[in-house]
């Protein structure tokens, strides 16, 4: 009798079909509530630049470049105008005070002058008459008053015998009138002349008085035309150095034309343009340095120019100590000038990320080094070499500092 075979419901088949889409929903789960879905981009890591964040000291400074100039500078202008008739000293030439320069000429000028002086010379002839005319007049009422008293000392005693006689009846009345009568009309004619000398007296003093400074303006006025042909001869108005265009003889030089300038040599300054932002934190006093033959050099703010052309403003900068031996005008330096003071802080060195992510965000590399990560940050002041970090990350971690052009809005960097 045949026996009936029971079917098997698990079989192995079964048991594959089961175990397969098992493991295909389970992919499907996980993909979904844990796969990482951020998007990703491959990055050859030899086209990159990754620096660590490390603790340092932080130094706010920004690099400026300043022009050296002589620390103190005369310039020449021409007082009259003229055509150059001689040329003395030659740009690059050292002068001392007094050194004639150039020497101008102008016909017209010299005209003019000569005009002025005759006029000035007759004002003061004039005026010396007018004094003399006074002191004549003065002697004379002196004389006339000497006069007067000669003749009273003389009827005085006269009238006095007379007198005596008359009352001894010595004389007659007649005579003795006579005598009294020269006598009392000398005394008025004293008493009126003093009157007049004293009234004379008052007014000539006035006059003259007037007349001294009349004069003494004139002969100051005519110093000033005399020195005006002085003025025709260029001298140097300080010991130094020559710097002028080159000037050719029988060139014309108009009145208030800058023909040069003298710079004193040995002592120089440097002209430092820093851009307009940083303005409000730019004070007198500031420092700043730059090496040179392998010596660093300090210099100092000493003053301050506002005003802002082509979104820059200038300083002025003197040492603080020696200066360089090589150092001439016009040389260009490189100086680290001091915002503020140094302080401990995260230091991210700089690099072109910033441009992209404007230092709000950075790839932070894990610890793996195979991934890089977005990460949100925080950053303070810079300089030339470090960012200053506030936030978003510690010592030790590792960013990539170079550019983030090609990486798109991918938020993890595959490294390999």
């Amino acid at each position: 009798m045949d026996k009936k075979i029971k079917k098997k419901v698990w079989t192995f088949k079964r048991i594959s079909l089961y175990t397969l889409a098992l493991i295909f929903v389970s992919l499907i789960l996980y993909s979904f509530f844990f796969a990482d879905k951020r998007s990703k981009l491959n990055v050859d890591l030899e086209k990159i630049t990754i620096a660590e964040v490390t603790y340092g000291v932080f130094q706010d400074f920004i690099p400026v470049t300043g022009t050296v100039l002589p620390s103190t500078t005369r310039y020449l202008d021409a007082r009259e105008g003229g055509i150059i008739q001689s040329i003395v000293k030659e740009t690059g030439d050292l002068v001392n005070k007094g050194d004639v320069i150039m020497r101008l000429g102008n016909s017209t000028l010299e005209l003019s002058v000569l005009s002025q002086q005759a006029s000035l010379y007759e004002q003061i002839n004039r005026s010396t008459t007018t004094r003399l005319s006074l002191n004549q007049n003065d002697l004379s009422q002196q004389q006339r008053l000497a006069e007067i008293d000669y003749q009273i000392s003389l009827l005085k005693p006269q009238y006095v015998r007379f007198k005596q006689l008359y009352e001894k009846d010595l004389v007659s009345k007649r005579d003795l009138e006579e005598i009294e009568e020269q006598y009392k009309f000398y005394l008025t004619t004293k008493e009126l002349t003093h009157a007049s000398y004293k009234v004379d007296s008052t007014s000539r003093i006035r006059q003259l008085v007037e007349l001294n400074a009349s004069e003494g303006r004139m002969r100051q006025n005519l110093e000033g035309v005399n020195m005006i042909l002085d003025n025709l001869i260029v001298r140097s108005p300080i010991d130094g150095q020559l710097a002028t265009p080159d000037h050719e003889l029988g060139q014309s030089i108009v009145r208030g034309e800058r023909i040069g300038q003298i710079d004193v040599v040995g002592s120089y300054k440097v002209r430092v343009r820093i851009d307009e932002l940083y303005l409000p934190r730019v004070d007198i006093g500031l420092k700043g340095s730059f090496p040179q033959s392998g010596v660093d050099y300090e210099l100092v703010i000493t003053k301050i120019f506002p005003t802002i052309t082509e979104g820059r403003f200038e300083v002025d900068m003197e040492f603080t100590g020696d200066q360089p031996e090589s150092i001439k005008r016009g040389l260009s330096v490189r100086i680290r000038l001091e915002l503020g003071n140094s302080a401990e802080a995260l230091l991210l060195p700089m690099g072109g990320f910033y441009k992209d992510s404007g230092g709000n965000w950075v790839f932070l590399v894990d610890k793996s080094g195979d991934r890089a990560i977005r990460k949100d940050i925080r950053l303070g002041r810079k300089n030339s070499e470090y960012f200053e970090v506030m936030g978003g990350l510690e010592a030790g971690q590792k960013v990539i500092t170079s550019s983030y052009d090609h990486f798109g809005d991918n938020e993890v960097l595959i490294l390999k």
